[in-house]
């Protein structure tokens, strides 16, 4: 008997479905096939700039199932653009995971939760390479209670995730990558980035409506050193981060 795959988990549907251009080649019953779990490992790698590791963790299947399921969506695109035939995107071997009972309940909740990429006391500016967050339980628009988090390590793309986890609402950092941009607008966290200081006082600002930040900051890199898990701030060489200069 054959033997079946595991099942791989797709936290997002696709919204769109099927894609055709403009001036696409009629051929009866040709068409290519973007399966959803393909589909699923596009988003995360090459939108919201997952490493392979990380989309491996998140879709619950080895870095070798997801270098596959990469390889494969790439060359469908690949024939989608170079030869114009129709592209679908179903089937597959999946578990939907749905978001959307959890998204509601966050919207519900009275307090809010404010996190600061954070070291010794500072705002730090390089998002995708933060060790540390500061996470404040704000109510009626008072700070309450905070505490210190570990990362553990993780990259700049499972940073969104983790914070999704732990029920932020509100996101306050330095530089940021375009990608990362992505993942906390999917997670519904609000994101206020170029802000630089002490973390306390920043968050006290936030919540009188006084804070200073630039939300078109991004993370530019010069030089060498930045692999495909380096989008964000870090590596190596000369680099400026929001029009900050990163030491």
């Amino acid at each position: 008997m054959p033997r079946t795959g595991k099942k791989k988990k797709v936290l997002k549907m696709p919204g769109y479905c099927r894609f055709a251009a403009e001036n696409q080649r009629k051929m009866v019953g040709h068409s290519i096939v973007m399966k959803v779990e393909e589909y699923e490992c596009i988003r995360l790698i090459d939108y919201m700039a997952y490493t392979q590791e990380e989309c491996a963790k998140a879709m619950e299947v080895s870095r070798g199932t997801v270098q596959m399921l990469y390889a494969e969506a790439r060359k469908k695109l690949a024939r989608f653009l170079v030869e114009g035939l129709e592209l679908r995107i179903e089937g597959g071997e999946y578990v939907a995971i749905d978001s959307s009972a959890e998204g509601s309940k966050k919207k519900e909740r009275m307090n809010m939760k404010i996190a600061v990429t954070y070291e010794n006391g500072q705002i730090f500016q390089h998002f995708g390479h933060t060790e540390q967050f500061k996470v404040y339980e704000v109510e009626d628009g008072k700070i309450v209670g905070s505490e210190v988090v570990d990362t553990n390590g993780q990259g700049h793309g499972a940073l969104a995730g983790f914070l999704s986890e732990g029920n932020i609402d509100v996101l306050i950092c330095g530089g940021i990558g375009g990608g990362a941009r992505n993942a906390l607008a999917e997670a519904g966290i609000k994101l206020f980035p170029g802000a630089q200081g002490d973390a306390d006082a920043q968050v006290e600002s936030y919540l009188a409506g006084t804070l200073n930040y630039d939300p078109d900051t991004m993370c530019s890199h010069h030089g060498e050193g930045h692999g495909h898990g380096d989008h964000d701030c870090g590596g190596h060489g000369n680099h400026e981060c929001g029009g900050h200069h990163c030491g």
